[in-house]
Parts: C-alpha cells; structure tokens; sequence
C-alpha cells in the first residue's frame, strides 16, 4: 500500500522514482511550495531500516523530516492515520526502521488493511493480491493517502490529523474519531 501511494504522490508531482541508491529508487521534485525526497526501498520489508536510514544520512535529513507510509492489519480495510510517533504492532518493516532509526520519533502515515477473515497466516495475507471491490476501492485510498501527505506537507501535523484520522472508508460517510 506504501509503494502505491508513494507512486501516485510521485505522478501528482511529476516526481521520477528512478534514481538508484541506498537499496531504493527514489526521486526529487516539488511539492506544494518545499522540496521533497521521496524513497521506495527495494530490500525485503523487514529490511527497509537499511535503506532508509542510509537515505537519511547521505542527505542529512533528521527524523522530523521523515513520513513513513505503509500498511496496518490494526486498522480497517480503507482508514487512513496519521501520528507523530507510536509502536511497531508486529510490523517488521517498521522494527527495522526502529533499530536502524535508533527512533520511534517519526511521522508515519498507517494505511488500513484489516486483518484476515480466514485462516491463513499474516505474512501471507499482506502478499495476497486485493481483491476486486479492493482494486475499485484503491485509487480512492490512494488519492486520500496523497491529499494527507500534501496537507500534512503545507499546514503541518495537526491540520492533516484532524482532516484525516476520520473514521471513514470508501464509500462511507466521515465521523470524527472517538
């Protein structure tokens, strides 16, 4: 789900994710009125702490500039939420960021996906293909995910979380979170 939102956060922009380095593609351009760096590392998940802090540390970037996107069993299939900081909840994409990090102390945007209805092992149910009311549902999602990180980027943290971290899906009316 990362990768998809970085990929149409990139098309939004005309930013390329074709520069390989760090074990990624990444690419540069502008967004809103700032420059952005975006990184799709290409290392398994549980790897991507290699990756992204070595990107972090060639360009001198600090934590406060890092947004961290990617999916969340713990949330339904569809909700957006973004926080400051938080824990890993088993993801291991976001253990390595922990221990290459040596932080929890970035901004990470969570992408819903529900856990599975059947009974077939989490590692598996992350790598199934979506199913089709899915597909339909992701450009949706996708553009969402897109507008958070573009509010987040031009009005700050708190403006993007009281707009996004709604309890709402695709095709459902918005409710604020309790």
């Amino acid at each position: 789900m990362g990768f998809l939102v970085l990929q149409n956060l990139a098309d939004r922009h005309n930013i390329s994710l074709i520069k390989k380095k760090f074990e990624a593609l990444y690419g540069s351009g502008d967004i809103g009125s700032g420059k952005a760096l975006l990184l799709t590392p290409m290392t398994y998940m549980n790897r991507s702490g290699l990756a992204v802090s070595s990107f972090l540390r060639y360009f001198n970037l600090p934590l406060d500039h890092l947004i961290v996107v990617h999916d969340d069993l713990d949330l339904p299939w569809g909700r957006l939420r973004l926080a400051p900081h938080g824990g890993a909840a088993g993801h291991k994409g976001m253990l390595s960021l922990f221990e290459h990090l040596q932080s929890k102390e970035f901004i990470r945007l969570r992408l819903g996906i529900g856990r599975p209805v059947e009974k077939i092992p989490v590692e598996d149910y992350v790598l199934h293909p979506f199913s089709s009311t899915e597909k339909k549902e992701l450009p949706t999602i996708t553009e969402q995910a897109c507008e958070a990180i573009e509010v987040l980027l031009s009005q700050g943290l708190t403006t993007a979380m009281n707009r996004f971290n709604v309890r709402k899906t695709p095709g459902s009316n918005a409710s604020p979170e309790e």
